[in-house]
């Protein structure tokens, strides 16, 4: 009878798994993971907020992507496949939608600005062609495919450059940050004005001690403004109690 039950407790012993944490999957550019050192995306730091004994980080951003070429590329599939219910998915993209899509290399990122339905056929050559459709509607694929995974995806909008007018940082409330916020509210799902929590302090700081927080040019930080960044976005989780992910922040 012992070793009866001794086998049977070995027998559960193997078969419990302890609990799988959730993950936090973050999608971007490279201003969210930036491998050429000195500079550094957010998405790199904002474990310093959150307590990874709880919650595992997936950082999948990748420097000179767009909504477009993220998936083109396929590394939205590679993201998507991953996900289980009740992850968490982080997305913040912008910077490299801007140019007109067409097949040169300039237009290779570009998608269609706004929000909108709308599309452009692209041919390639040897009968390869490829539909380009707009911010908004790659936005939308994003949210949908992973809610329909038992997800929590998060919008945010793109982090400020370092250009200033007038003593005030440039600021993408009239396009990108705008249909950003256009979907989340569409969508009804959380969004993060990461764009407006760091200009204000950028607006507080000004452009001396801004420019510090910036490596090579407008756009990629170093790390210590990858960090400014992340507390930002750290902010923005706070700020949303309905957001599960809120209760994995430090000293919550």
């Amino acid at each position: 009878m012992r070793i009866i039950l001794f086998l049977f407790m070995l027998v559960l012993a193997a078969a419990w798994k302890p609990p799988q944490k959730p993950v936090l999957y973050i999608i971007g550019d490279s201003t969210v993971r930036n491998t050429h050192r000195p500079q550094c995306g957010w998405g790199e730091m904002i474990g310093e907020w959150l307590d990874t004994t709880r919650i595992r980080i997936s950082n999948q951003a990748m420097a000179g992507r767009s909504t477009r070429t993220f998936i083109k590329e396929k590394r939205w599939e590679k993201v998507i496949s991953a996900i289980h219910p009740g992850d968490f998915l982080l997305i913040q993209f912008g910077h490299n939608e801007g140019g007109k899509p067409d097949t040169s290399r300039a237009g290779y990122r570009g998608v269609l600005r706004g929000t909108g339905d709308d599309s452009v056929q692209l041919n390639w050559g040897d009968t390869l062609t490829e539909t380009v459709h707009s911010y908004g509607w790659y936005l939308r694929k994003f949210v949908r495919e992973a809610r329909a995974k038992g997800a929590v995806p998060v919008i945010c909008s793109m982090i400020p450059r370092n250009q200033w007018t007038d003593g005030k940082v440039k600021r993408a409330e009239k396009d990108f940050g705008k249909w950003a916020a256009d979907i989340a509210r569409e969508e009804a799902v959380f969004f993060i004005d990461l764009n407006a929590l760091s200009a204000d302090k950028f607006d507080q700081w000004g452009p001396e001690k801004v420019k510090t927080l910036f490596q090579g040019d407008h756009t990629h930080t170093n790390e210590e403004g990858a960090r400014v960044n992340a507390a930002s976005v750290a902010e923005g989780i706070r700020r949303l109690p309905a957001l599960g992910l809120n209760t994995y922040l430090k000293n919550n």
